[in-house]
């Protein structure tokens, strides 16, 4: 007996960090026009009209080694036909089970009619605007995942958004658990979150939020720490290096200021920095300008 609705058997077919649920904007509907079955891959077509022809033997093996070892994580989509069922979307897993040697595959099943439903409701959702950032990257995932849509296909469907502006949403996703929380409440940005994800470890990633979060750190602050981390990798410990990327004043500056008699800060930036001195008016920044012409 089939399953009604995707429930709990569709979370536990996907990694979280693949399609999460809980950020999908229109589970509601799916939930309503979906099943999610175990289906005999002898029952299952492609389809005759997928303009794709070709398909990268080198990916198509790694995708079936894949299988072979884990199973199949991500559910193809399939409509009922007269003798079975038609691949909608995931030809390619669809193609590496059948190589696997597996004998069925989970599939979410949809008439082609609730399919097209689907798809405008995503597309609608993400249109309203009203969406927090995980949820307009699901919403963009699962347009590429079940719908076979291209990120240029997506990027013209929403409102004429470029490639890159679908494909830094979907980095989003990438997003250590504390970070996406964090992000959805509000407590950081997305330029914070950008910045996390230009750190490839998670211990690190978690140490540039607590900073960020507890000091209040701001997005050009962040970036300092991690071009001051990245830099430290092959020199000193990474964190010490990237803490003092961050800090405005060093020895240096306090000895100008104190020969100046001037504020003396330094600002660094992805490439290089600026060196800041303050002045209190025109009479002052003579002073100091004759000063330094010395």
């Amino acid at each position: 007996m089939p399953a009604k609705g995707l429930g709990r058997g569709f979370d536990s077919l996907i990694p979280t960090q693949v399609l999460d649920e809980s950020f999908d904007p229109t589970i509601n509907q799916d939930e309503q026009v979906s099943e999610l079955r175990k289906i005999s891959l002898s029952e299952i077509t492609p389809d005759p009209n997928q303009p794709r022809r070709h398909f990268d033997e080198e990916a198509l093996a790694e995708l079936t080694a894949s299988i072979k070892e884990h199973g199949v994580l991500q559910p193809i989509v399939v409509t009922p036909v007269a003798d079975g069922y038609q691949v909608v979307a995931g030809e390619r897993r669809f193609r590496a089970s059948k190589a696997a040697g597996l004998t069925k595959i989970p599939a979410i099943v949809r008439t082609l009619s609730n399919q097209h439903k689907l798809e405008l409701a995503l597309i609608e959702n993400i249109q309203r605007r009203d969406l927090n950032p995980l949820e307009t990257a699901t919403a963009y995932l699962k347009l590429h995942q079940q719908f076979s849509l291209t990120y240029e296909e997506i990027g013209k469907r929403v409102g004429g958004k470029a490639i890159s502006t679908i494909s830094n949403a979907l980095r989003l996703l990438q997003l250590p658990d504390a970070a996406k929380e964090a992000l959805v409440t509000g407590t950081i940005s997305e330029g914070h979150a950008r910045q996390i994800l230009a750190l490839d470890k998670t211990t690190a990633q978690l140490e540039l939020l607590r900073l960020i979060t507890v000091e209040g750190w701001s997005v050009r602050k962040a970036e300092q720490y991690v071009v001051g981390y990245k830099q430290g990798e092959q020199a000193k410990p990474a964190r010490v290096a990237a803490r003092a990327k961050t800090q405005t004043e060093t020895p240096h500056t306090k000895a100008l200021a104190k020969r100046l008699s001037a504020d003396v800060k330094v600002k660094n930036t992805a490439k290089g920095g600026q060196l800041v001195i303050r002045f209190k008016d025109d009479s002052d920044f003579e002073r100091i300008a004759d000063m330094l012409l010395q």
